[in-house]
Protein backbone atom coordinates (compact mmCIF):
# COMPACT_ATOMS: atom_id res chain seq x y z
CA UNK A 1 0.00 0.00 0.00
CA UNK A 2 3.03 2.27 0.62
CA UNK A 3 4.22 1.85 -2.77
CA UNK A 4 1.02 1.46 -4.26
CA UNK A 5 0.52 5.65 -2.71
CA UNK A 6 3.75 7.16 -3.47
CA UNK A 7 3.54 6.10 -7.17
CA UNK A 8 -0.18 7.53 -6.91
CA UNK A 9 1.36 10.26 -5.33
CA UNK A 10 4.29 11.08 -7.62
CA UNK A 11 1.84 10.75 -10.41
CA UNK A 12 -0.18 13.81 -9.75
CA UNK A 13 3.07 15.60 -10.63
CA UNK A 14 2.74 14.31 -14.14
CA UNK A 15 1.07 16.66 -16.76
CA UNK A 16 0.70 13.84 -18.83
CA UNK A 17 -1.74 12.11 -15.66
CA UNK A 18 -3.25 15.31 -14.55
CA UNK A 19 -6.75 14.22 -15.97
CA UNK A 20 -6.43 11.60 -13.12
CA UNK A 21 -4.64 13.99 -10.37
CA UNK A 22 -8.08 13.74 -8.15
CA UNK A 23 -8.75 9.82 -8.05
CA UNK A 24 -5.03 9.46 -7.63
CA UNK A 25 -4.57 12.11 -5.10
CA UNK A 26 -7.65 10.23 -2.62
CA UNK A 27 -6.31 6.56 -3.57
CA UNK A 28 -2.55 7.80 -2.42
CA UNK A 29 -4.08 9.64 0.69
CA UNK A 30 -6.38 6.67 1.50
CA UNK A 31 -3.92 3.85 1.04
CA UNK A 32 -1.38 6.05 3.33
CA UNK A 33 -3.66 6.15 5.91
CA UNK A 34 -4.49 2.22 5.93
CA UNK A 35 -0.86 1.33 5.74
CA UNK A 36 0.13 3.94 8.64
CA UNK A 37 -2.94 2.50 10.98
CA UNK A 38 -1.84 -0.87 10.56
CA UNK A 39 2.03 -0.21 10.36
CA UNK A 40 1.83 1.40 13.73
CA UNK A 41 -0.56 -1.59 15.13
CA UNK A 42 2.06 -4.03 14.01
CA UNK A 43 4.70 -2.32 15.70
CA UNK A 44 3.06 -1.83 19.04
CA UNK A 45 2.32 -5.57 18.76
CA UNK A 46 5.94 -6.05 18.92
CA UNK A 47 7.97 -3.02 19.91
CA UNK A 48 6.33 -2.82 23.42
CA UNK A 49 7.09 -5.87 25.74
CA UNK A 50 5.74 -5.47 29.45
CA UNK A 51 8.21 -3.16 30.87
CA UNK A 52 10.70 -2.75 28.45
CA UNK A 53 10.94 -1.99 24.58
CA UNK A 54 12.31 -4.15 21.51
CA UNK A 55 15.03 -2.43 20.54
CA UNK A 56 16.29 -5.24 17.35
CA UNK A 57 17.95 -3.20 14.77
CA UNK A 58 14.26 -4.55 12.50
CA UNK A 59 12.24 -3.21 14.38
CA UNK A 60 13.97 0.31 14.79
CA UNK A 61 14.14 0.39 11.45
CA UNK A 62 10.72 -0.12 11.08
CA UNK A 63 9.84 2.59 13.20
CA UNK A 64 11.67 4.91 11.18
CA UNK A 65 9.73 3.86 8.16
CA UNK A 66 6.60 4.96 9.57
CA UNK A 67 7.85 7.95 10.56
CA UNK A 68 8.98 8.11 7.15
CA UNK A 69 5.26 7.14 5.79
CA UNK A 70 3.75 9.95 8.23
CA UNK A 71 5.93 12.53 6.93
CA UNK A 72 5.20 12.06 3.62
CA UNK A 73 1.48 12.03 4.71
CA UNK A 74 1.85 15.56 5.88
CA UNK A 75 4.30 16.68 3.12
CA UNK A 76 1.75 15.79 0.71
CA UNK A 77 -0.37 18.17 1.91
CA UNK A 78 1.54 20.72 -0.43
CA UNK A 79 1.30 19.82 -4.14
CA UNK A 80 4.60 20.61 -4.74
CA UNK A 81 5.90 17.89 -2.62
CA UNK A 82 4.18 15.22 -3.38
CA UNK A 83 6.44 14.15 -5.70
CA UNK A 84 9.32 13.47 -2.79
CA UNK A 85 6.42 12.46 -0.64
CA UNK A 86 6.31 9.41 -2.99
CA UNK A 87 10.22 8.59 -2.62
CA UNK A 88 9.70 8.82 0.63
CA UNK A 89 6.70 6.37 1.21
CA UNK A 90 8.68 3.84 -1.08
CA UNK A 91 11.75 4.50 1.57
CA UNK A 92 8.93 3.72 4.14
CA UNK A 93 7.77 0.07 2.95
CA UNK A 94 11.27 -0.54 2.46
CA UNK A 95 11.84 0.05 5.85
CA UNK A 96 9.20 -1.63 6.84
CA UNK A 97 10.13 -4.76 5.81
CA UNK A 98 12.44 -5.55 8.41
CA UNK A 99 10.05 -5.73 11.16
CA UNK A 100 10.24 -9.14 12.63
CA UNK A 101 6.72 -10.22 13.41
CA UNK A 102 7.24 -13.34 15.55
CA UNK A 103 5.99 -12.87 19.12
CA UNK A 104 8.57 -11.85 21.60
CA UNK A 105 10.09 -14.65 24.10
CA UNK A 106 8.94 -13.84 27.62
CA UNK A 107 11.94 -12.11 29.56
CA UNK A 108 13.57 -11.42 26.17
CA UNK A 109 13.58 -7.64 27.21
CA UNK A 110 14.76 -6.15 30.40
CA UNK A 111 12.64 -3.95 32.25
CA UNK A 112 13.00 -0.09 31.75
CA UNK A 113 12.21 2.80 33.65
CA UNK A 114 9.97 5.64 32.02
CA UNK A 115 13.04 7.84 31.66
CA UNK A 116 14.93 5.23 30.03
CA UNK A 117 11.61 4.24 27.35
CA UNK A 118 11.43 8.84 27.15
CA UNK A 119 15.29 8.81 26.12
CA UNK A 120 14.95 6.26 23.61
CA UNK A 121 11.78 7.22 21.91
CA UNK A 122 13.25 10.77 21.83
CA UNK A 123 16.79 9.68 20.26
CA UNK A 124 14.66 7.15 17.76
CA UNK A 125 12.37 10.35 16.47
CA UNK A 126 15.51 12.81 16.27
CA UNK A 127 16.92 10.30 13.99
CA UNK A 128 14.13 9.70 12.13
CA UNK A 129 13.32 13.10 11.62
CA UNK A 130 17.24 13.82 10.54
CA UNK A 131 16.55 10.84 8.00
CA UNK A 132 14.12 13.12 6.40
CA UNK A 133 16.46 15.96 6.43
CA UNK A 134 19.24 13.75 4.49
CA UNK A 135 16.59 12.48 2.03
CA UNK A 136 15.35 15.70 0.94
CA UNK A 137 19.27 16.87 1.01
CA UNK A 138 19.70 14.36 -1.62
CA UNK A 139 16.53 15.77 -3.16
CA UNK A 140 18.09 19.14 -3.55
CA UNK A 141 21.40 17.95 -4.79
CA UNK A 142 20.24 15.94 -7.46
CA UNK A 143 17.44 18.76 -8.47
CA UNK A 144 20.74 21.57 -8.10
CA UNK A 145 23.05 18.96 -10.44
CA UNK A 146 19.75 18.78 -13.10
CA UNK A 147 19.32 22.75 -13.10
CA UNK A 148 22.84 23.38 -13.68
CA UNK A 149 23.18 20.72 -16.07
CA UNK A 150 20.09 22.34 -17.88
CA UNK A 151 18.39 18.80 -18.38
CA UNK A 152 14.72 19.48 -18.67
CA UNK A 153 12.18 16.38 -19.02
CA UNK A 154 8.70 15.62 -17.92
CA UNK A 155 10.58 14.06 -14.73
CA UNK A 156 11.43 17.87 -13.42
CA UNK A 157 8.01 18.09 -12.55
CA UNK A 158 8.61 15.77 -9.62
CA UNK A 159 10.61 18.18 -8.05
CA UNK A 160 9.89 21.31 -6.02
CA UNK A 161 11.39 24.40 -6.61
CA UNK A 162 15.16 24.74 -5.37
CA UNK A 163 14.19 27.31 -2.84
CA UNK A 164 11.05 25.79 -1.20
CA UNK A 165 13.25 21.81 -1.30
CA UNK A 166 16.17 24.15 0.74
CA UNK A 167 13.76 25.85 2.94
CA UNK A 168 11.84 21.98 4.01
CA UNK A 169 15.86 21.35 4.33
CA UNK A 170 16.57 24.07 7.11
CA UNK A 171 13.33 23.88 8.81
CA UNK A 172 13.70 19.57 9.47
CA UNK A 173 17.47 20.86 10.62
CA UNK A 174 16.37 23.60 13.02
CA UNK A 175 14.04 20.55 14.31
CA UNK A 176 16.10 17.70 14.15
CA UNK A 177 18.95 19.61 15.52
CA UNK A 178 16.59 20.60 18.52
CA UNK A 179 15.16 16.96 19.14
CA UNK A 180 18.91 15.81 19.16
CA UNK A 181 19.36 18.34 21.40
CA UNK A 182 17.19 16.81 23.93
CA UNK A 183 17.71 13.06 23.45
CA UNK A 184 21.63 13.97 24.34
CA UNK A 185 21.09 15.83 27.21
CA UNK A 186 17.90 13.09 28.60
CA UNK A 187 21.01 10.90 28.02
CA UNK A 188 23.60 12.18 30.11
CA UNK A 189 20.39 12.84 32.88
CA UNK A 190 18.93 9.70 33.00
CA UNK A 191 21.39 6.88 31.81
CA UNK A 192 23.04 5.61 34.98
CA UNK A 193 26.96 5.04 34.41
CA UNK A 194 27.06 6.20 30.84
CA UNK A 195 30.63 5.34 30.22
CA UNK A 196 30.56 2.08 31.57
CA UNK A 197 28.02 0.61 29.57
CA UNK A 198 30.06 1.01 25.89
CA UNK A 199 28.32 3.64 24.86
CA UNK A 200 31.08 6.37 24.59
CA UNK A 201 31.56 6.06 21.29
CA UNK A 202 27.95 6.58 20.61
CA UNK A 203 28.06 9.82 22.73
CA UNK A 204 30.88 11.24 20.68
CA UNK A 205 30.00 10.87 17.77
CA UNK A 206 26.03 11.49 18.76
CA UNK A 207 27.41 15.13 20.10
CA UNK A 208 30.29 15.19 17.09
CA UNK A 209 26.70 15.15 14.87
CA UNK A 210 25.02 17.79 16.77
CA UNK A 211 28.08 19.93 16.58
CA UNK A 212 27.67 20.17 12.66
CA UNK A 213 24.02 20.58 12.64
CA UNK A 214 24.80 23.56 15.23
CA UNK A 215 27.59 24.68 12.70
CA UNK A 216 25.03 24.41 9.62
CA UNK A 217 21.86 26.53 11.40
CA UNK A 218 24.39 29.25 12.13
CA UNK A 219 26.06 29.23 8.56
CA UNK A 220 22.36 29.86 7.41
CA UNK A 221 21.42 31.99 9.59
CA UNK A 222 24.57 34.60 9.78
CA UNK A 223 25.96 33.80 6.73
CA UNK A 224 23.47 32.69 4.41
CA UNK A 225 24.90 29.24 3.14
CA UNK A 226 22.94 27.18 1.16
CA UNK A 227 23.49 25.25 -2.43
CA UNK A 228 26.26 22.30 -2.41
CA UNK A 229 28.19 23.53 0.86
CA UNK A 230 24.88 22.94 2.73
CA UNK A 231 23.62 19.64 1.47
CA UNK A 232 27.54 18.36 1.69
CA UNK A 233 27.34 19.78 5.76
CA UNK A 234 24.11 17.97 6.28
CA UNK A 235 24.81 14.88 5.12
CA UNK A 236 28.41 14.59 6.92
CA UNK A 237 26.23 15.56 10.17
CA UNK A 238 23.97 12.71 9.59
CA UNK A 239 26.44 10.09 8.49
CA UNK A 240 28.14 10.70 12.11
CA UNK A 241 24.47 10.17 13.75
CA UNK A 242 23.59 7.06 11.57
CA UNK A 243 27.48 5.69 12.42
CA UNK A 244 26.90 6.62 16.51
CA UNK A 245 23.77 4.76 16.34
CA UNK A 246 23.90 1.57 13.42
CA UNK A 247 27.42 1.34 13.52
CA UNK A 248 27.83 1.47 17.50
CA UNK A 249 24.72 -1.31 17.69
CA UNK A 250 26.48 -3.20 15.41
CA UNK A 251 29.62 -3.57 16.52
CA UNK A 252 28.24 -3.86 20.37
CA UNK A 253 25.94 -6.84 19.25
CA UNK A 254 27.16 -8.60 16.28
CA UNK A 255 31.08 -8.54 17.12
CA UNK A 256 31.52 -7.88 21.20
CA UNK A 257 28.34 -9.88 21.82
CA UNK A 258 27.20 -7.07 24.52
CA UNK A 259 23.61 -5.50 24.75
CA UNK A 260 23.12 -1.74 24.58
CA UNK A 261 20.56 -2.55 27.25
Amino acid sequence: MYIIAGVAFASTRLPSLSRYAKPLLVLAFALTIIAAAWHATSLWQVFTSGDGLSLSIGSTASVIGLQLALIALLGSLESSLRGLAGGLLILGALASVFLDPAPLQEGAVNAMSWQIKAHILISLFAYSLLLVGAIVAIYALIQDQRLHAGRIAPINHLFAPLETTERLLFGITAAGFSVLLLAVFSGFVFVDNLFAQHLVHKTALSLLALALFGILIAGRQFAGWRGRRAIYLYLWGFAFLCLAYFGSRYILENVLGRSWS
